[in-house]
């Protein structure tokens, strides 16, 4: 069976004038924060991995000055798979503390 809560109407005419447009799911409400946690947590593993030396030349057969100036480019994007595919959990964490936030605020 089909869920019709998410669907709004096409139309503006008359017949529909007196129907709300859905509202949005809580998944669409959360995105931004979601995607902020994520965002964050991405941040963080960017500088651990730093920290862990990955990406820096190495002493024979590195890639030279070209090298070192893309390793930071290399490490966010490692980062931002990492916390995409669940992380450390620390996205969440930030995501629970900011909804909550949002709520109290709010």
């Amino acid at each position: 069976m089909t869920d019709l809560n998410g669907i709004q109407p096409q139309g503006t005419g008359t017949a529909r004038s007196g129907l709300r447009p859905a509202t949005p799911a809580a998944a669409d409400r959360d995105a931004p924060l979601r995607a902020a946690a994520q965002a964050l947590e991405a941040q963080f593993l960017a500088e651990m991995l730093k920290s862990a030396g990955l990406g820096e030349a190495r002493e024979s057969f590195g890639g030279g000055v070209g090298e070192e100036q893309f390793a930071s480019f290399l490490r966010a994007e490692q980062a931002g798979a990492m916390a995409q595919g669940g992380g450390i959990g620390l996205a969440e964490s930030i995501f629970q503390a900011m909804k909550a936030r949002v709520g109290n605020d709010g």
